[in-house]
């Protein structure tokens, strides 16, 4: 499967490349400058192009099968940012996947952005970016799978997880272990069209997706 990446410069993005690497996907990284490309290359990519999320994307994505945004505005912007990547960059890359005919799209959410109001008031604004890209999404008629994992650590992952529809409590996951999810996902039958909260747990991350 040739599949594009947005986000791929990002911390999950960069742990998504490494998992994919040895994987039988063909892996189009979405870049903002030249200078990243031979890094992410590296790192797994099997190419890279040059792009811009507030921006058309559609010549970027020619060609691929799937798409899996990992993409966000980062925790030092303001709301306006966070609407502009995380909300409108996610929207249009969907819409734009649905016109060139590419089916599958994976996206990265937040634990909480199905009830954005009731969320921390200083997170309210992304995780309302997080829901209006989730309910675009999952009305979008793409072949989707919203990831929404808990707090994200730099720890080194485990490669076991917990997964539910909705999970009560808000626990903490690397950014490694979300990469892995994100690659069995795009490998596995059984999130076809699913929403589900992971954070680290005692399950391996194959067993626990097909659970679902």
């Amino acid at each position: 499967m040739h599949v594009f990446i947005a986000g791929a410069n990002g911390q999950i993005g960069q742990h998504l490349l490494r998992e994919m690497a040895d994987s039988d996907h063909e892996v189009r990284a979405l870049i903002r400058h030249p200078d990243q490309g031979p890094e992410l290359q590296q790192l797994g990519a099997t190419e890279t192009v040059q792009g811009d999320l507030e921006h058309d994307c559609s010549e970027a994505m020619r060609g691929c099968d799937a798409v899996i945004f990992t993409a966000g505005s980062g925790p030092h912007t303001g709301p306006d940012k966070t609407i502009d990547v995380d909300q409108d960059g996610a929207v249009r890359l969907m819409d734009t996947a649905k016109a060139m005919g590419i089916k599958r799209f994976i996206v990265v959410s937040s634990m909480r952005a199905e009830e954005p109001e009731k969320g921390p008031e200083k997170l309210r604004h992304y995780l309302w970016a997080k829901h209006n890209a989730d309910e675009h999404l999952k009305n979008s008629g793409l072949n989707y799978t919203i990831v929404r994992p808990g707090q994200l650590t730099n720890e080194e992952g485990t490669g076991k997880v917990a997964v539910s529809a909705k999970m009560e409590d808000f626990g903490k996951i690397p950014r490694q272990d979300v990469a892995r999810v994100l690659l069995a996902v795009l490998d596995s039958d059984t999130t076809t069209n699913r929403v589900f909260d992971v954070v680290s747990g005692d399950t391996p991350v194959p067993e626990a997706l097909a659970k679902l």
